[in-house]
């Protein structure tokens, strides 16, 4: 029941609402339409006589008590009215109904038909009942529906103007009208199969070569064509399947036939996935074909692509913010001499450093290099926990230790306050280098160097999980990849070759 306050409510907003039951019931969740109506008849009763009427007394056959013992029984015993009455002795089916509805609207049982029919029975049924084979009494009463149900059936099937008569001393259908039922239902039945391959072609479109729901048949190429009739031709006629698909019969055979035969590219393939795996799966098409050529393999590019892509071998780029070790101008900064070319004649002459950061759950590592404009090559590089003066400073140190005496590289960083310390200028100056620096925010005056950060995250740090990997063991997976990327990595620039390979080509020590 509700409180007198909430009828009120209810009912004022009814009447503002210009007596719109919906607009009451969808913004205030309670009552139903009948309700309100009577909500509005008590209230406005009362106020005329001044006697405040119990809605319970509507009722004078039945008390309050036996009114909500019915209605607690109801629901607590399955919302069943006949286990109710029976129960109870008491009271009529509608009445019980109707006390439920003003206590719980809409919170009621419905009864549902629980039998479904299949198509197939549908059809035989209206087909029986239209043929003159059988009646509707009979038929409904085989099936356990009614005849409304069989009338709803037809009009589905036949349409409004064929639909059955009301009166059982309806007209016989003449032959004529049989027949022609029968052609309409076999109409219907061609229909019906029409759309389901429509959507089994389409589903396995989805689910074989992952296209999308909505996707042009017609845009397929031969090739998906064959394999989608491949996949449905136990199910629907291979002509029917042509049809649907517009691809011609031998356009079939030919995709067919070739599809059967033997790859010839079964070898090729398992040795691309194997240089794709041996080098972190960072390499593209070109680096894998030029691989193969050194191997005497002569195959071209588009077939190394084609292969890639049906293996699902790609090298994932990603993104990330980079360290930055900027820390104001504590020092007078010496000018940009290299003014953006990182191009070299030889060894040793420009030299680009930078320190760059990777996080992982263990903590966070520095990894500190000195790359050779002339071939990209590491010539030192430190790693550590901490990016301090002692990580640059021993990277410079060992980069100095390979140098000739007539060999005076320019060395090249941002404006980092690790380049901007005592111990660093004083190398520089002890170790006859010259020093040279970014203008101050700009990433492009040094982009060689974050380009080759950029290739280490992609090829052996990112989309990769690094969950209970230590600090050292990431060090030493670090270490052992730039000794790779130095010796073993191959570059395009370098016609295939890894940067010391390269110089070893050319007669020069690394």
């Amino acid at each position: 029941m509700y409180p007198k306050d909430k009828k009120i409510k209810a009912v004022e907003l009814w009447l503002k609402y210009d007596k719109c039951e919906s607009d009451v019931i969808k913004e205030l969740g309670y009552p139903s339409h009948k309700m309100l109506a009577r909500w509005h008849e008590e209230l406005q009763r009362e106020s005329e006589t001044g006697i405040i009427q119990d809605s319970f007394d509507r009722y004078s056959k039945y008390t309050k008590q036996q009114k909500e013992e019915a209605i607690k029984h109801y629901f607590e015993y399955g919302k069943r009215v006949s286990r109710t009455i029976r129960a109870l002795g008491y009271p009529s089916r509608n009445m019980l109904l109707r006390w439920c509805e003003e206590v719980a609207p809409r919170q009621r049982k419905i009864k549902s038909n629980a039998v479904e029919y299949s198509h197939d029975q549908k059809v035989k049924a209206v087909v029986t009942v239209c043929s003159g084979q059988g009646n509707a009494k009979e038929v409904s009463e085989t099936l356990g529906t009614s005849r409304a149900t069989l009338k709803k059936w037809q009009r589905e099937l036949l349409g409004e103007e064929n639909s059955m008569a009301n009166s059982e001393d309806s007209k016989p259908i003449l032959p004529n009208d049989k027949d022609q039922l029968i052609s309409e239902i076999d109409t219907l039945k061609r229909q019906v199969r029409q759309l389901r391959m429509e959507k089994d072609i389409l589903e396995a479109a989805a689910e074989l070569i992952k296209k999308d729901q909505g996707v042009d048949l017609k845009k397929l190429s031969n090739r998906e064509k064959t394999v989608l009739i491949g996949a449905l031709k136990s199910k629907y006629m291979l002509k029917d399947l042509f049809k649907e698909l517009f691809l011609p019969k031998s356009s079939y055979h030919y995709q067919f036939g070739v599809m059967s035969s033997p790859d010839k590219y079964e070898q090729l393939s398992i040795r691309i996935v194997e240089l794709f795996e041996a080098n972190n799966s960072c390499y593209g098409y070109r680096r894998i074909h030029k691989l193969l050529a050194s191997e005497g393999r002569v195959v071209s590019e588009k077939i190394v692509r084609r292969i890639m892509k049906a293996q699902e071998l790609v090298a994932i780029a990603k993104r990330k913010r980079k360290y930055n070790s900027y820390q104001g101008e504590i020092s007078p900064a010496p000018d940009n001499l290299v003014k953006r070319d990182f191009h070299s004649e030889k060894p040793n002459s420009k030299w680009l450093t930078d320190i760059t950061e990777f996080h992982i759950p263990a903590g966070k590592i520095y990894l500190s290099p000195i790359v050779d404009c002339f071939d990209g090559m590491l010539v030192s590089w430190t790693i550590s926990t901490r990016p301090d003066a002692e990580m640059v400073n021993s990277m410079l140190d060992l980069a100095a230790d390979k140098l000739s005496e007539e060999e005076r590289p320019i060395v090249h960083s941002d404006r980092g306050s690790h380049y901007r310390w005592p111990g660093w200028i004083e190398r520089i100056a002890g170790y006859d280098l010259t020093q040279s620096m970014s203008k101050k925010g700009c990433s492009p005056d040094n982009a060689a160097c974050e380009g080759l950060f950029g290739r280490i995250k992609n090829e052996m740090f990112y989309n990769r999980s690094w969950k209970n990997v230590s600090l050292d063991s990431f060090i030493d997976i670090l270490d052992r990849y730039l000794y790779w990327y130095n010796n073993l990595r191959i570059k395009m620039s370098l016609n295939g070759m890894s940067p010391v390979n390269y110089r070893l080509s050319l007669g020069l020590s690394p």
